[in-house]
């Protein structure tokens, strides 16, 4: 899942890259309001976290110009200030939800996690099931069954993607676009070395090739 993180302060923006790497996100960092605004616009984030009190332009204008402009990514606002009235004027302008400083980054992750399967219409509970898996995102491991099989952060990164979207065909491209934040890596044959390898742990079917269009989470084998 790939997302946007709009932070200006260097030293929690390092934090949150780092934990959020640490569980499978691929992130692209930004400072600044203004580029904000713009990557907002063209990148196909599954999920922004928008600090409030950004240079260049504030946070909530931000939230506002995307709203207005059909930008209809899921954000968590993070602010240092409490008040009652901000929050309020945050989900008028279109927040998902909001988290104020400080916080502990357990909050922060469960947060994102609710907001992502919310977007998808999936239930929010501790694992995500679909296809016959059973997703830990804790411990990064698949249960097949009786069976729990650990993955790698590739893996994981990639199951979880097919696990949120049961039954939906995803091209290669897209799949590039949501799991990875590197145009070298995503340039690469990276995908389908993760796909065999996912295969290799949980059975030939559980990622079925659609010629000419991509991949399908499809069942597990036992």
């Amino acid at each position: 899942m790939r997302v946007l993180l709009v932070e200006d302060s260097v030293p929690l923006a390092d934090e949150l890259l780092a934990l959020l790497g640490s569980k499978g996100y691929a992130v692209d960092w930004l400072a600044d309001g203004r580029d904000a605004l713009v990557q907002g616009q063209i990148e196909p984030y599954d999920c922004a976290v928008l600090d409030l009190g950004l240079p260049g332009m504030p946070g909530l204008e931000v939230l506002a110009r995307w709203r207005q402009e059909g930008v209809a990514l899921p954000v968590l606002v993070l602010t240092a200030r409490g008040s009652w009235a901000e929050r309020i004027e945050g989900l008028k302008a279109g927040a998902d939800d909001y988290l104020s400083k400080p916080f502990h980054p357990e909050e922060l992750l469960l947060r994102i996690q609710s907001l992502l399967r919310r977007s998808k219409g999936l239930p929010n509970q501790p694992r995500l099931e679909a296809g016959g898996l059973v997703l830990d995102e804790a411990t990064q491991s698949v249960t097949i069954g009786s069976n729990t099989i650990s993955l790698t952060a590739a893996e994981f990164r990639l199951l979880r993607y097919f696990m949120l979207h049961p039954g939906r065909i995803l091209s290669k491209a897209h799949l590039a676009e949501h799991l990875y934040d590197g145009e070298n890596e995503r340039g690469s044959n990276v995908l389908e070395v993760h796909v065999n390898h996912l295969r290799g742990k949980l059975g030939k079917a559980v990622i079925e090739t659609r010629r000419g269009q991509g991949y399908r989470l499809g069942g597990c084998s036992e």
